[in-house]
């Protein structure tokens, strides 16, 4: 009983790192399409988890809510932040800090 605990466990873990690897993909591919249609600079080994937690998805079931950070650059000197917002394997929202002001993408008004 006690091994069948454990390779749950063990099943488990790997499901989440699996899980955690597709959404970073996800983000990083969506900030990157973002950036470049907003014709900036995706600096794609900036992305970084910044949050986790559960919440419920649209359909009410619980999921992984994921908040990453991202940087970019406008013409290659200053970096400046963004924040893409996944729920479960849903991309929510990109964030682009821009210095004339915040620039958000919400895909949750895209969906098909």
């Amino acid at each position: 009983m006690g091994s069948i605990i454990i390779l749950l466990i063990l099943a488990g873990i790997v499901w989440f790192w699996l899980d955690s690897i597709k959404t970073k993909e996800l983000a990083s591919q969506a900030a990157a399409k973002v950036c470049i249609s907003m014709g900036v600079q995706f600096l794609d080994q900036t992305v970084s988890l910044e949050h986790l937690k559960t919440a419920r998805n649209a359909q009410g079931r619980l999921s992984l809510f994921r908040l990453y950070q991202f940087e970019f650059s406008t013409r290659g000197d200053k970096r400046y932040q963004g924040k893409v917002k996944v729920l479960g394997q849903q991309l929510l929202q990109i964030q682009l800090n821009k210095p004339e002001g915040l620039i958000i993408d919400d895909h949750r008004n895209n969906a098909e």
